[in-house]
């Protein structure tokens, strides 16, 4: 593999549609109820890439430093821990990934509300100082929260709640209803489930160094586990639709309920590595998910 092949590996690309899933449902929500830039909307999405790119990378290069990546991993093998990268090398990479989310980051903030001064700015490079920090210290530091079973915690707030309702809030400067923690929360039980589905694939090589919540429940209360994430995210985004006013086009997102359904059978009947192919599939599946439910409430604009 070369260097350029394992530093694209390492970046592991195809989680991106799970963490533009939140922040694209934001703006979509925030364009049907406000006139909104669209170069903000820009620069939310380039923020947002750039994290979960910091946080792949954060988190491989923890998991070689602590010896959790060792060639009986039941995962796929990265530029890091394939043997294609050196430490310095992903290191050097982190930090650009850094600079990287707080340059796009600032001018986002400054595209938004005209100054970095404000109120509202200063409490977002809070909110982002705190996102970096989460997406470093997965795997990373002397006490990973990813190493004592809260990363599902983290990832709820963080994929959910943060993503959803930041991007609303950049986008609009309101928060137009409390209403919006049902789609947050929605996005961010798919959230802990793709994580889920990666531990519940990992439980062998885990078990000797971390502590998950997979681990904690066991394999088949994991599954059930998994279930409950994937219900409670479908079971609050029809909440949000039927609290919010009537329109047929709100329940767009229906349409990728086959996709689930194919996820949890998978779940049921797969196991260890056979497992990896449904971590694409939920997060293909999140990410349309979210982009129906954007278009079924714009769609009411048109």
């Amino acid at each position: 593999m070369g260097k350029f092949k394992a530093a694209l590996a390492s970046m592991r690309l195809r989680t991106l549609p799970l963490s533009l899933s939140g922040v694209v449902l934001g703006i979509m929500l925030a364009a049907s109820d406000y006139r909104i830039n669209l170069w903000v909307a820009v620069f939310i999405i380039l923020t947002t890439i750039s994290l979960q790119i910091l946080s792949n990378l954060s988190n491989e290069l923890g998991d070689v430093l602590r010896g959790t990546d060792t060639p009986d991993r039941e995962g796929p093998m990265y530029g890091l821990n394939g043997g294609a990268l050196t430490i310095a090398q992903m290191k050097r990479m982190i930090w650009g990934a850094l600079c990287a989310c707080i340059i796009f980051g600032l001018i986002m903030i400054r595209l938004s509300f005209g100054t970095l001064w404000s109120l509202e700015s200063i409490c977002l490079m809070m909110l982002g100082a705190a996102a970096i920090g989460a997406a470093m210290k997965y795997t990373l530091g002397r006490n990973p929260y990813g190493y004592r079973g809260l990363g599902d915690l983290f990832v709820f707030i963080f994929f959910g709640i943060v993503s959803v309702m930041g991007a609303y809030f950049v986008s609009s400067h309101e928060i137009s209803s409390w209403l919006l923690l049902l789609p947050a929360s929605s996005i961010g039980f798919f959230s802990i489930g793709v994580l889920n589905v990666n531990n519940i694939r990992d439980m062998k090589t885990d078990a000797e160094n971390r502590v998950t919540v997979a681990l904690k429940l066991g394999e088949k209360n994991a599954r059930i586990y998994q279930t409950v994430l994937i219900a409670a995210g479908w079971l609050c985004m029809i909440a949000y639709c039927l609290l919010r006013f009537f329109d047929p086009w709100h329940y767009l997102f229906v349409l990728t309920l086959p996709l689930y359904i194919k996820h949890l059978k998978g779940v049921w009947t797969l196991s260890g590595r056979a497992l990896d192919k449904m971590l694409p599939l939920l997060v293909i599946s999140t990410f349309l998910f979210s982009i129906l439910c954007g278009i079924g409430f714009l769609v009411f604009l048109i």
